[in-house]
């Protein structure tokens, strides 16, 4: 018999983190998340997103041993100002038993129920900065520190459950080598010069900080228009550049400004930290913390984490400029790999951005969905 318990304090949530441990732990593909991060993004005084969002979270218990999790989210920006009533879920995982996913996923539907939403999706995060996605093509590939990993069974159950594809998802990597500067070594300076634009680099993280805030306000007008998207608050502004930007190689942010120095694009990109991640285990000390510095500065295989464009200056070439400085970041860093984070599988137009590379598609990954 399946037993569900809401894991409402330290203790629990504790538990909750790690059940993945136990679950994947032999697993070669599967890259652990650091689990004071964790515990500190599930902790409403620490995680701003708990100003908008309200979250619970399930643990499914069978013969006294811990079997499954999830989280059920409601983002009220996403319900009162999109008028979207979505029940969210997410951090879904569970050994491949039908009794413990329907145990779980009954404690979601009750609360959508209770809430009035309309429909459930996921698996998802609170907003479009979190992991997105089940993966359903893709197991033998190593995951990465901002995607979930799972084992084949997953999608049997979501639709075992009565869910439907809402979004598919693929994720590409190219090799650097198959990078031509030809393509746009000519055409970013013709660019710059057309709009006025210059671009900017970094060696310090300090040198980004003024200009972090900008770079949210873009990221926002870059993707408004996304279904799913629900836009960054300033609060979380101030929880995501304490969070994420110290941690990112500076001279892998790229900003392009206006002639009156206004951002008008960005791109980030992260050194992968997957075999780095496997070997801290989790836990930053005593030794994790200098597998990751190692990957930090030595890695030779980089993630796309983001890239933002103003609605204005999209189709008019300005990749060509953040093109052409990572190739000139990558020579010296010697980077072999590409990867670029999950993709709208039905987004024509940021297949065509990397047409010219040759990528090949490695993992697919999607959400589903049920009305209630």
């Amino acid at each position: 018999m399946v037993t569900i318990k809401q894991a409402e304090n330290k203790s629990d949530l504790k538990k909750f983190v790690t059940f993945p441990f136990s679950l994947y732990k032999d697993s070669p593909y599967w890259v652990p998340p650091l689990i004071k991060g964790e515990m500190d993004s599930f902790d409403k005084s620490k995680n701003p997103v708990f100003e908008n969002a309200d979250a619970w979270f399930f643990l499914a218990y069978k013969d006294g041993e811990i079997v499954g999790r999830v989280v059920a989210m409601i983002n009220w920006i996403e319900v009162n100002q999109q008028k979207l009533r979505k029940m969210r879920f997410g951090w879904f995982d569970f050994i491949d038993d039908p009794d413990v996913t329907d145990a779980l996923i009954t404690k979601v539907q009750e609360l959508a129920v209770v809430h009035q939403m309309e429909y459930m999706e996921g698996p998802v995060g609170f907003s479009n900065l979190d992991k997105v996605g089940v993966l359903v093509e893709g197991f033998d590939h190593i995951g990465t520190m901002i995607t979930w990993y799972n084992y084949s069974y997953y999608q049997a159950h979501y639709e075992r459950l009565g869910f439907v594809k809402e979004k598919g998802f693929v994720e590409n990597k190219f090799p650097n080598s198959n990078v031509d500067p030809a393509l746009f070594k000519k055409l970013h300076v013709l660019i710059k010069k057309r709009y006025g634009l210059r671009e900017m680099n970094f060696t310090k993280t300090s040198e980004i900080m003024p200009w972090v805030d900008q770079m949210f306000d873009l990221f926002n007008e870059t993707y408004a228009k996304l279904s799913s998207f629900v836009p960054i608050t300033p609060i979380q502004k101030a929880h995501f550049k304490k969070k994420y930007i110290r941690f990112i190689n500076p001279e892998y942010i790229k900003f392009i400004v206006d002639s009156s120095d206004k951002l008008i694009a960005f791109a980030i990109v992260m050194p992968s930290f997957s075999e780095a991640l496997q070997k801290a285990k989790g836990k930053l000390f005593p030794f994790g913390i200098f597998h990751l510095l190692r990957a930090r500065k030595h890695n030779k295989d980089v993630i796309f984490y983001l890239i933002g464009i103003l609605p204005e200056y999209q189709n008019k070439a300005v990749t060509s400029i953040i093109f052409n400085e990572y190739y000139e970041t990558f020579k010296i860093k010697q980077v072999e790999t590409c990867y670029r984070t999950p993709e709208l599988e039905d987004n024509i137009a940021i297949r065509q951005l990397w047409k010219h590379f040759d990528p090949v598609i490695y993992k697919r990954r999607n959400t589903y969905k049920k009305m209630l």
